[in-house]
């Protein structure tokens, strides 16, 4: 009789705090402000949602190949991932704290799961304002250390976060991740179904999804989708250093992009492709 076949586990179908664990060394992961430090949204129960004891994002310590590191894990089973001032607050301050570490002399890794919408719509500008200052710690951090970002499930990575993703020293996909500044549903709701139907899962992941994203240079690393292959490629991303310029600093890059695309035409995936294809010859 052969053996019972084990099951795949699939990175994407962890919640927040499982992920944070796949990706640290066994026996390393230490949770900084839990769920029983209760630290709640005070903007939610007043209109009606009931809060969660740790406002959806997950702040973990451990070690990476011996290394001190620091995962930001966001819950998108919370609130579609949506970033707050207590959950903006919570990745703003450990990135602070690991700047202030570095600066001392020791780094720590910085790695930062991204599953979220955005802003938080409940809190609107104290949202905006704890995002902001994410952005920053980042871009201070980067200079003494990679900070890198995964992006896993089919959620995916929108709205004021995915400037954080593009600000990442280097970003992690794997094909089910999807990254973009507006999701589908704001993209139909603005421009029309005739611009993007999102319903239209093909259309939707040839534009947005994870191998499209790499294939253009909008994200480093296509992984597979569990948890040895994730955690592999996050220790690839920090063995290979400082990148010698972060892709959000390549702003000729860019420019020279959209001045060769014809608005009046209809982009597909491969066409993308293509583009980016002739601009890197």
């Amino acid at each position: 009789m052969s053996a019972p076949s084990i099951p795949r586990v699939h990175f994407t179908e962890l919640s927040a705090r499982e992920r944070a664990k796949a990706l640290l060394e066994a026996g390393t992961f230490r949770e900084l402000l839990g769920p029983f430090e209760r630290i709640e949204s005070p903007h939610l129960s007043p209109q009606g949602v009931v809060p969660q004891s740790d406002d959806g994002v997950v702040v973990a310590r451990g070690t990476i190949d011996g290394s001190p590191a620091v995962i930001l894990a966001i819950e998108a089973a919370f609130q579609g991932g949506g970033i707050g001032e207590v959950s903006g607050a919570k990745i703003a301050g450990a990135l602070e704290l690991a700047l202030g570490d570095a600066e001392a002399g020791t780094p720590v890794r910085p790695v930062l799961v991204l599953e979220t919408g955005g802003i938080r719509l409940q809190e609107a500008n104290l949202g905006l304002l704890a995002i902001a200052e994410v952005h920053a710690a980042i871009i201070a951090l980067r200079r003494y250390v990679p900070v890198v970002g995964v992006i896993a499930g089919p959620l995916g990575c929108f709205g004021g976060m995915s400037i954080a993703a593009g600000l990442c020293s280097y970003l992690i996909m794997t094909r089910e991740g999807r990254l973009g500044l507006n999701g589908p549903a704001v993209i139909e709701e603005e421009a029309g179904v005739a611009e993007l139907d999102s319903r239209d899962n093909r259309r939707v992941w040839d534009i947005m999804g994870g191998e499209q994203r790499v294939a253009v240079g909008m994200a480093d690393t296509l992984t597979e989708d569990d948890p040895d292959s994730v955690a592999r490629a996050v220790r690839e991303a920090f063995a290979a250093g400082l990148p010698e310029r972060h892709r959000s600093a390549k702003v000729e890059r860019y420019e020279t992009r959209l001045g060769v695309i014809d608005s009046s035409q209809e982009l597909d995936g491969q066409k993308l492709r293509s583009i980016w294809a002739e601009e890197r010859r």
